[in-house]
């Protein structure tokens, strides 16, 4: 069984959502044979790379609200991931482009290691306030989760995977994906939003369901 999730590096609402779903494949009796797919999707593929911005103001200009309300969202945030066990620290993070950040998720999984390459990215993005759009980062990264060095640092300097990008943003319009974070269950089931455990695993159990009855 497989689950394609778009998702964005720059996204609170994905980690929130990647750690709710991960409850619910906790649960779910035969998660050894489900295959996570990790998708890439651009909240803004026109960002900038700007380490002098904080979030807070990139918010306030881009939705024309004033910084209090923006930083007052940004609790907000905080508050609903703090829930499920995660730490932001959103007045640090850096607006950062994820073009970059994706290719990397892209050649993580040709290790195998997608899933800890999007977990890295977002501790990084989220909690630990470091520029995921800057290469030595990424490489450090990918050190992290036991990636060899030289070979990120090759691809980044390159237009590697930079296709398989493009092509996850062109596929997410081709199944209507309006927003992320964005599960697909056996290109089925589709749940959208950072949904509750028990939706995600009401939607597993049925793609199984019928996974069975096909045997």
């Amino acid at each position: 069984m497989k689950v394609e999730i778009w998702s964005d590096v720059m996204c609170p609402f994905c980690y929130i959502g990647k750690r709710k779903f991960e409850k619910a494949l906790e649960q779910f009796p035969r998660k050894d044979e489900v295959e996570i797919v990790w998708k890439s999707f651009q909240l803004d593929p026109n960002l900038k790379t700007d380490a002098k911005t904080t979030i807070n103001q990139m918010l306030a200009d881009k939705k024309g609200w004033s910084l209090e309300y923006a930083q007052e969202m940004n609790n907000h945030v905080s508050k609903i991931a703090k829930a499920v066990g995660l730490d932001y620290n959103l007045n640090e993070a850096i607006v950062a482009n994820s073009f970059d950040a994706h290719r990397f998720s892209h050649l993580a999984k040709k290790h195998h290691l997608q899933n800890e390459a999007e977990e890295r990215l977002f501790k990084a993005y989220f909690t630990e306030g470091k520029n995921t759009a800057d290469h030595n980062t990424i490489i450090q990264l990918g050190v992290d989760i036991g990636m060899d060095a030289s070979e990120i640092k090759q691809m980044l300097e390159s237009n590697e995977y930079a296709d398989e990008v493009r092509n996850d943003l062109q596929e997410a319009q081709q199944v209507g994906v309006r927003g992320v974070p964005f599960f697909l269950i056996n290109r089925k089931y589709a749940i959208s939003g950072a949904q509750e455990s028990s939706t995600f695993l009401e939607s597993l159990n049925k793609a199984w369901e019928e996974v069975e009855n096909k045997i």
